[in-house]
C-alpha cells in the first residue's frame, strides 16, 4: 500500500469510473486499474463493485476510502511543513556554543554549514551556558547549543543527539570497557566550574564537593588536552565526550574506553527564547547538524535502555 494506490482510490469513489479518475490523476486508465486491483488483492476484500454502472464503492470500500482521505490530508500537512523549512539560511545569524561541545562538534559541522549557505553571515560565540541564556533573553544572541536539559523558563530546548562519554587513562590494552564502580575511588581530573560537564562527570563518578586532590596540587582545567596531559603525567582518570574522542590521535585513543551499559550520554540541544524564536531556522538547523553528527556517534548502535541520560545537576 503507497499514496499512489490511496489516491487512486479516492479519485475512483469520486468519479465512479475508471477513465475519469486516471484522467484527473494524470495517468493511464490501465495503470489506474491496476494499482486499484493489487491494493485490493492485498487488502484481501474489493473496495469497488464494478458490475453497477456507474461503478459503486463496496461497504468495507466505504470505510477505506475514508481513511485513505484522511492520510491523504495528514501527508499534504506534513509536505506543507516541509515546504516551508528554508532550504537554506540567509541574513545575520548568532550562535553561542559551550566550550566542550564548540572543541568538537563545529570542525565537522562549519565548513559544510558555511559553503551551503553562501549568504549566511555566522557569528560563532564560545561562551558557557549561563552566558547563552543570558544572551538570548537580551537578544544579542539568536541560537544556543548546549547540553540539556536546563529547565529554563522561556528557553525552548531543541534535542539534536545523545553524545556518550568516555574514560581517558586506560593503561590495559585487553580491557573492552570500563565498568563504572571501578573509577569511583580513583583521582579524576576535571574542568574548572563553570563547565557544565564538570558537572555531568561529578554525577557519573559520584564525586563529593570535599573530594581530595593530590597531596600538594589542587588543578582544575580549562581543556580536554589540559585534563589528557594532566592524566598522563599523574595518574588518575578523566572523562571525555565521543566526538572529542574522535579527534584524538591513535595513541591517545588506544588510552580511553567506553563504559559498560547503561553508557552515560549527555543531551546536547539547540536553543532558543521564547518571544524570539527562529522556528525555521531551528528546523534547519537541528537536521543539518544531525544529518552530520549522528554518523560520528555510538549511539544508533544501542538501544534506549542502553543509554543513560546525565544530568547537569
Amino acid at each position: 500500500m503507497n499514496f499512489q494506490q490511496l489516491t487512486y482510490i479516492v479519485a475512483l469513489d469520486d468519479h465512479k469510473h475508471f477513465s475519469d479518475a486516471a484522467f484527473a490523476c494524470d495517468v493511464t486508465q490501465a495503470t489506474l486499474s491496476a494499482m486499484v486491483i493489487k491494493l485490493e488483492k492485498d487488502l484481501g476484500f474489493s473496495i469497488f463493485d464494478r458490475s453497477t454502472k456507474p461503478i459503486t464503492t463496496t461497504e468495507l470500500g466505504l470505510e477505506v476510502v475514508a481513511r485513505a482521505k484522511d492520510i491523504l490530508s495528514k501527508k499534504n500537512e506534513i509536505d506543507q511543513i516541509g515546504q516551508t523549512v528554508p532550504q537554506s539560511l540567509s541574513g545575520k545569524l548568532s550562535i553561542g556554543v559551550i566550550p566542550t561541545i564548540a572543541n568538537s562538534m563545529l570542525r565537522s559541522v562549519l565548513p559544510s554549514l558555511i559553503a551551503k549557505n553562501p549568504n549566511l553571515k555566522l557569528t560563532i560565540k564560545e561562551i558557557t551556558t549561563n552566558e547563552i541564556i543570558g544572551q538570548l533573553k537580551n537578544g544579542s544572541l539568536d541560537i544556543g547549543i548546549a547540553a540539556t536539559p536546563l529547565n529554563e523558563k522561556n528557553i525552548d530546548e531543541e534535542i539534536m543527539f545523545y553524545e556518550p562519554m568516555l574514560v581517558y587513562g586506560i593503561s590495559d590494552k585487553k580491557k573492552k570497557f570500563v565498568v563504572n564502580d571501578e573509577i569511583l575511588d580513583e583521582k579524576i581530573w576535571l574542568l574548572e566550574e563553570g563547565h557544565c560537564f564538570r558537572d555531568q562527570v561529578s554525577t557519573v563518578c559520584k564525586l563529593k564537593e570535599n573530594r581530595d586532590d593530590l597531596q600538594n596540587l589542587k588543578f582544575e582545567g580549562n581543556s580536554f588536552e589540559t585534563l589528557l596531559s594532566m592524566v598522563d603525567q599523574f595518574g588518575g582518570f578523566t572523562l571525555i565526550p565521543e566526538l572529542y574522542y574522535a579527534g584524538l590521535s591513535p595513541g591517545l585513543k588506544e588510552k580511553s574506553r567506553m563504559f559498560q551499559k547503561p553508557i552515560p550520554v549527555r543531551e546536547v540541544s539547540l536553543l532558543s527564547y521564547g518571544p524570539s524564536r527562529k522556528d525555521l531556522t531551528i528546523q534547519y538547523l537541528s537536521a543539518f547538524i544531525q544529518d552530520l553528527i549522528e554518523p560520528e556517534l555510538s549511539t544508533s548502535k544501542f538501544q534506549n535502555k542502553d543509554l543513560r541520560i546525565v544530568g547537569l545537576y
